[in-house]
């Protein structure tokens, strides 16, 4: 698993921007999740990560912000031949902008196994509607989400119920900027309740956010950030 784009820096060669964009590589398929606010961004980092638009077979976009959407426009000039899984509630007009591109669509409105050990949370949130990753591994759940508009507990619990298991890793915005360190500390509570083992906030997580789960996490936090990559075995 790469992250590709975010507006934190692990790799220093790289570029980072506001937005959020990863790759899962799973055996028989590579997905993109999300593509950050800008493609020229997002190409150049795929290439000094040596990623090759060409592998990717298949793409999630979490929701509709152009920080989670920009960079797709680019993308597919590299490499239309993909299915692409989007929430529902997208425009319409993106939708036929898509197709007309030769993008195999696929609309997500409810949780659902979409490959074998790979499930989509469904369309989640009242506002702004998100859907998250989640992958079954033999340590548990990896979920992934965008920005976690409906709330990132929320996220935690719609992949356990739908799946049965507990989360392993939960990679990606966790939405908690400008939030008050004691709901924070509230939210690592209910992580630690849940039995979530290891966390990796990128994006609109936040710096008192993210020094708090690395304060409480540990050994088990992740550092996020433009070239960080997390191997599951």
């Amino acid at each position: 698993m790469f992250i590709l784009y975010d507006n934190n820096l692990f790799n220093k060669k790289l570029k980072s921007a506001w937005g959020f964009s990863c790759l899962i590589k799973l055996p028989g398929r590579t997905i993109l999740f999300d593509t950050g606010g800008d493609s020229p961004i997002l190409l150049a980092n795929m290439e000094k990560l040596g990623v090759d638009p060409q592998e990717v077979d298949t793409v999630f976009l979490s929701h509709i912000h152009g920080d989670h959407v920009g960079g797709l426009a680019g993308f597919l000039k590299k490499n239309s031949q993909v299915t692409l899984y989007l929430p529902a509630s997208f425009p319409q007009k993106f939708k036929e902008v898509l197709k007309s591109l030769g993008v195999k669509v696929k609309e997500v409105e409810k949780g659902k196994a979409v490959f074998a050990n790979v499930y989509t949370s469904g369309e989640l949130g009242e506002g702004i509607k998100e859907q998250s990753l989640i992958i079954k591994t033999g340590k548990g759940l990896i979920v992934v989400t965008g920005c976690a508009h409906p709330g990132v507990v929320n996220v935690i619990k719609k992949a356990m119920d739908l799946t049965g298991d507990k989360v392993y890793l939960i990679l990606g915005g966790f939405h908690l900027a400008g939030d008050y360190p004691a709901r924070i500390e509230n939210i690592i509570d209910s992580f630690l309740k849940l039995g979530v083992k290891k966390v990796c906030p990128c994006h609109c997580t936040g710096e008192k956010a993210l020094a708090l789960f690395e304060e409480r996490y540990g050994a088990d936090y992740f550092e996020c950030g433009v070239g960080r990559r997390i191997l599951i075995q």
